[in-house]
Formats: C-alpha cells, sequence, structure tokens
C-alpha cells in the first residue's frame, strides 16, 4: 500500500478539494434533476414511466454499485477507482445533456448512477488515506458543510439553469454543467491524489452483485412500469419473485462468508440491534423521500402552473432549515438527548406534512409560496434532526472492524428505498390522476394526488417513530469519530446522507 500523505505535505489540501467538489456534484446532481422534470417531460416528450427512470434509475444503479465500488477501490486502488468514476460520470453526464431522446437519457441517468458509485466511495477513503486523525475532525465538518451547501444550491442552481434556458438548450445545461468540473477534477486528481489500497483487500462478490441487482430491478420495474401496462399479472409475478432473489442473496452469503469470508454483504451485522433497525429507518426514510419529493416538483410546476425558479426559490426555506437543524442537531442535542432528537424529528416531518395537506386543501390552486413555507421550513427542521446523527446512532454498536462496510450498506439501502419510493409514486401519486385531463381539471387533481401522496409519507414517518425505539438511547461512539471516521481498511466507506 502507498504511505499515506504527510502532514507537511501541502498537495493533500488539493486532493481534498479536488474529492470535495466530486462530492458535492453528485449531491447537487441528484437535487438538480427533480426541478428540471416538466422542463424535460415537455420537450423531450418522455413518458410518465420515462420520468420515473430518469430519477429512479440513477438511484437504483447507484444503490446497486455503492459496495461494489468501495470493494474495487480496496482492491484495485482507490485513486484509480475515483478517476475512473469522475470520468464515467462526467462521460455520462455529456450523453444526458445531448440525449436525443427519452430513452437515451433514461440510459444514460443509469450511466451516471453506475459511475457515481464508483467515484463517491472513494471520497471517504481517500481523505482517511491522506489525513493524519488529528486533522479529520476539521475536514469532516467540511464534508458537512459541501453537503448542506447542496442541499441548498442544487434546487435553485437546476431552476435558474432551466430558466435561463441558455442558447436554447432547454434543460440540458443542468447535466453540461458537470463538464468542465469533471474535466478539471480529472487532470488535477491524476497529479494531487495519492494511491492507497487496502492491505489485506477481499475479494469482489461478484455472485452477490448479481444477485442484489437482479433483486432490485425485479422490485422496481413492474412498480415503475405498472400503471402505464394496466398492472400485468406478470408484474406481480416478478415481484413476489425478487423475495426468492433475495433469500437467494442471504443464503450465499452465508456460504461465501463460510468459505473465504469476503462476502459483499456482513450478514452478522445485522444480528446487532440497532443496526438492523438502523438499516430499516434508512430504508423506509428513502421510501418517504423518494415519493415526496418527486410528487412535490410535479405539483408546483405541473399541477399550479408555477415556473422552475419560482418552484426552486420556494424550496430554499427547506434546504436552509435542513442545513442549520442537522448543525444543532449534531453538536448541541443529541449529545444531552440521543435518540429523542431523532424521533423529535420524525414527529416533526409529520406536523409538517399535516400542515402542507391542510393548506394545499384550504387554498387550493391559490397557494403562494410563502404560505408553503411554514410547513416547509417544519419539515426541514425534522429531516435535519434525522439525517445527521442517524449514521453514528446505528453505527454505535456496530464493531469496529465492520464499521467501514456497515456505513456503505446504511447508505446503500437508503438509496435501495429511495429507489423504491420513486418506484411507488406511479401508485400513490400518478394512480389518483385521470389519463386525459381538461385544462381546467389540470390544477385540482394534481393538488387532489399530492395530498393523497402526503398521506402516504405521513404513514411512513410514523413507522420511521417506531423502529427508532430499537436504536440506542444515548449513541456512544465507539467508532473513533463517529461513522465518519470508519476505517477505510474495513471495507467500503460511507457517503454522508443525501439531501434531496
Amino acid at each position: 500500500m502507498t504511505s499515506p500523505v504527510t502532514t507537511s505535505d501541502r498537495r493533500r489540501w488539493f486532493a481534498l478539494a479536488i474529492v470535495m467538489t466530486a462530492a458535492f456534484m453528485d449531491l447537487v446532481d441528484v437535487t438538480i434533476v427533480n426541478i428540471a422534470i416538466p422542463s424535460i417531460q415537455r420537450d423531450a416528450g418522455a413518458t410518465v414511466s420515462q420520468i420515473q427512470w430518469i430519477t429512479a434509475g440513477y438511484a437504483l444503479a447507484f444503490a446497486a454499485g455503492l459496495i461494489t465500488g468501495g470493494r474495487l477501490g480496496d482492491i484495485y486502488g482507490r485513486k484509480r477507482l475515483f478517476l475512473i468514476g469522475i470520468a464515467g460520470f462526467t462521460l455520462a453526464s455529456a450523453l444526458c445533456g445531448f440525449a436525443a431522446n427519452p430513452e437515451m437519457l433514461v440510459a444514460s441517468r443509469i450511466l451516471q448512477g453506475g459511475m457515481a458509485a464508483m467515484m463517491v466511495p472513494q471520497v471517504l477513503s481517500i481523505v482517511h488515506a491522506t489525513f493524519p486523525a488529528e486533522e479529520r475532525g476539521k475536514v469532516f465538518g467540511l464534508f458537512g458543510m459541501i453537503v448542506g451547501l447542496g442541499a441548498v444550491s442544487g434546487p435553485l442552481l437546476g431552476a435558474l439553469l432551466t430558466e435561463w434556458n441558455l442558447f436554447g438548450l432547454e434543460w440540458r445545461p443542468i447535466f453540461l454543467i458537470n463538464l468542465p468540473v469533471g474535466i478539471a477534477g480529472l487532470l488535477l486528481g491524476r497529479r494531487f491524489i495519492s494511491e492507497s489500497k487496502a492491505p489485506r483487500a477481499l475479494k469482489l462478490d461478484l455472485v452477490g452483485v448479481v444477485l442484489v441487482t437482479l433483486g432490485l430491478l425485479m422490485l422496481i420495474y413492474p412498480l415503475t412500469r405498472g400503471r402505464e401496462l394496466g398492472w400485468p399479472v406478470w408484474g406481480h409475478v416478478v415481484m413476489g419473485c425478487s423475495v426468492l432473489v433475495f433469500g437467494a442473496l442471504v443464503a450465499y452469503e452465508k456460504y461465501k462468508t463460510r468459505r473465504d469470508g469476503s462476502p459483499l454483504i456482513e450478514l452478522s451485522l445485522f444480528k446487532v440491534k440497532s443496526f438492523a433497525a438502523g438499516v430499516a429507518v434508512q430504508v423506509v426514510f428513502g421510501v418517504a423521500l423518494g415519493v415526496f419529493f418527486l410528487v412535490w416538483t410535479m405539483y408546483m410546476q405541473v399541477g399550479l402552473g408555477w415556473t422552475a425558479l419560482h418552484a426552486g426559490l420556494t424550496g430554499v426555506p427547506f434546504s436552509i432549515a435542513v442545513s442549520a437543524a442537522a448543525g444543532i442537531s449534531v453538536q448541541k442535542l443529541v449529545p444531552r438527548f440521543g435518540r429523542k432528537v431523532l424521533q423529535t424529528g420524525a414527529l416533526a416531518m409529520i406536523a409538517g406534512l399535516l400542515i402542507y395537506i391542510w393548506e394545499a386543501g384550504r387554498y387550493g390552486v391559490g397557494i403562494t409560496s410563502w404560505q408553503m413555507a411554514l410547513p416547509l421550513v417544519v419539515m426541514g427542521v425534522g429531516m435535519g434532526l434525522i439525517v445527521a446523527p442517524l449514521t453514528d446512532a446505528v453505527l454505535s454498536d456496530v464493531p469496529r472492524e465492520h464499521a467501514g462496510s456497515a456505513s456503505g450498506l446504511i447508505n446503500t439501502t437508503q438509496q435501495m428505498g429511495t429507489a423504491l419510493g420513486l418506484g411507488l409514486v406511479a401508485v400513490v401519486f400518478f394512480g389518483k390522476i385521470g389519463d386525459h385531463l381538461a385544462p381546467t381539471e389540470v390544477g385540482h387533481a394534481f393538488t387532489d394526488a399530492f395530498s393523497n401522496s402526503l398521506w402516504y409519507v405521513v404513514g411512513v414517518l410514523a413507522v420511521i417513530f417506531l423502529l427508532m425505539f430499537a436504536l440506542p438511547g444515548r449513541p456512544a461512539q465507539h467508532v473513533e469519530g463517529g461513522a465518519q471516521d470508519a476505517d477505510p481498511e474495513a471495507g467500503t466507506v460511507e457517503k454522508a446522507p443525501e439531501l434531496v
């Protein structure tokens, strides 16, 4: 393994800027697309299922490849995988920006998600290999700021680029903006990032990768296409069979553990009560986010007829509230109140949703951004109380030698939940909207569908509140520095929770 960069080597700060920029690019790319969806639908003529795959395809490819990407970095070198990932992400962004039809856009987004899965797991691994322990607190503080900045800037940047219609390209600049950033990151990364590998890298579990990907596709694809195809029998059969595939995955991972000790998923982690509950929370939380953010965008831009810029500015109070609450949660509240902070966050999100449902019914299509501010701020505060401390709470009872792979698995399951939530939009939102609406019916139909979807999200958050009772009452930092200081030699390193 290549020796880490010493503390006197100033090159490490250039390396940090490069990998943080790449992480920011991924965070923004998740949020920037939602705001441009109506523009994509109008300009490219995309169907409802294609619109869902533009978002769900990225999340699914990212989720399926995240653990694999981390393992590949351990085996073949984190710098090498980071450069491959950022090069592929940049190429996929170009293909998205120049997509000739919706089918090409969907395929390019799936490729983009797969390349992000190669790039993102290396970010914190490179930080660990580059910075000494005494400097990592400062570094991870900067990383937290990047997460917050990505949450705030993504929707607004997407709205501005769509509204400006640069060179008559409509929505395309939201992808093309990645090109100069990606090229610069690739060139500078080759020069300033030092290579590192795990000294005892595990073998890649290819069978596990295939089974995870197959099971997810069998679950998500019928959900996404079901309404458009009239819910055929084969769709229900395929979804039912996905359970068998996941069962086969568990059986094979047990066999792989006995044979050579290098499974894709460390099943022993699920014997830890807080970890098993935390994974369940991450999956269900991902479902809630996947449903809310897509239907919220469609409600504002299609149902209410707002411009992308109008919708983007409306979401700014939400993003600011998330960032502010996240900082206070980790620094002030969790050390004193522990698990109760996360549960308060779930209740706050429920309160915000109930206010939103009441306002949508009270004001109808005449609702304004100012009237939306209250429920969005309440929801944002609740989300901030959850996303920042959740990973540390989940990892508090996990043995240190498994902290890295556990972190990767947590993030993967949230991405799976998000993909599932995006698939469920076909049921809870589009399922309530008629196929042929008169212009005067669109606003009311979308408002009713929006309220219907929010009731489902309320139910999901109630489940999350109950699952959180299985988390530690007062999370202990068994892992040095918490989840963010997970051992990069243990496997995949976590990516911070995405704020979409």
